[in-house]
């Protein structure tokens, strides 16, 4: 029988995600509260019909929103889809969220006979698309055995963490802290760079081939280059993320003060009313503070 799966959040990487699971021959349904998204999804052949008629019949449930608010709202809310599953369905989780969230869900997930996968997930939408994500996965051998064929579907690397809920979100905390940093640090850079002499497209071709270089400056700098900041990940993401970072570390009485720094800019970012744009945006704030003008601002 193919494998029935649902994805739950059409965005940048759920949208990329059902794409792949699509493409490994699943029968697939994609929901968004945008009805755009949805419909852009039943154009590329995704299944049709309401989350409450056939959630029983599903096997999977990948859940690729925002946060944790909103995933306990998908899994447990008036609509809740838990409910609805049948025994032995798996939750994938995939939002960066505390792992002591992620431990309750799964507790209430096993109230109703549902696995749950703690399964943050990290590459982009272009990797999510290409079904070669990477994903930071913790669950029982039972959640992962479920989860097979969705995770096999949609990533390239799938580390397994631990068999409960809680290490896949512990390690993407610390992802999300050196990925956040190294944004903002990239954009200090740059911007520093410009007050030398140093033009972004020769920082961006020397930099990345010398020590100083990252994954993050490779991927987003161009974006700054190229003056185009459509969104692949946004601005509004690091407020959220490195804000849960910091209320980890505050719990661990552990100090993280370059963290915070790297949030308080994408704060500003924010505050510039920067915050739907690629988060590459954060190069903005530099820029107004030391009135430099980067490529394709014509203001």
């Amino acid at each position: 029988m193919p494998h029935r799966t649902a994805v739950i959040g059409l965005g940048s990487m759920g949208f990329g995600m059902a794409q792949s699971c699509l493409a490994a021959g699943h029968i697939t349904h994609g929901f968004d509260i945008s009805p755009d998204q949805t419909e852009r999804f039943h154009a590329e052949g995704g299944a049709k019909g309401d989350l409450s008629d056939i959630a029983g019949t599903l096997d999977a449930v990948v859940v690729v929103v925002l946060n944790a608010a909103q995933t306990e709202t998908v899994l447990f809310g008036d609509a809740g889809v838990v409910p609805l599953l049948r025994p032995g369905a798996v939750v994938m989780a995939c939002a960066t969220v505390p792992p002591d969230f992620a431990r309750d869900m799964e507790a209430r997930c096993k109230a109703h006979d549902v696995h749950y996968l703690d399964a943050p997930i990290s590459g982009g939408s272009i990797k999510a698309a290409q079904g070669a994500l990477s994903i930071m996965a913790a669950g029982t051998a039972d959640a992962f055995t479920a989860a097979r064929p969705a995770l096999d579907a949609m990533a390239e690397t799938v580390f397994e963490l631990g068999d409960r809920a809680g290490p896949g979100s512990a390690m993407k905390a610390v992802n999300q802290l050196l990925a956040g940093v190294h944004i903002a640090t990239m954009a200090e850079a740059l911007t520093f760079g410009m007050t030398q002499g140093v033009a972004p497209d020769q920082f961006l071709d020397v930099i990345s081939k010398c020590a100083g270089s990252s994954w993050m400056l490779e991927n987003r700098a161009p974006h700054i280059v190229n003056g185009d900041y459509t969104p692949h990940s946004s601005v509004n993401i690091w407020p959220k993320d490195l804000g849960i970072v910091l209320d980890i570390a505050k719990s661990a009485s552990f100090s993280a003060p370059i963290t915070a720094a790297a949030l308080q800019q994408f704060i500003a970012a924010a505050g510039m009313g920067l915050g739907g744009e690629d988060d590459a945006a954060v190069a903005k704030v530099y820029a107004r503070n030391a009135r430099l003008t980067l490529p394709g601002d014509n203001t």
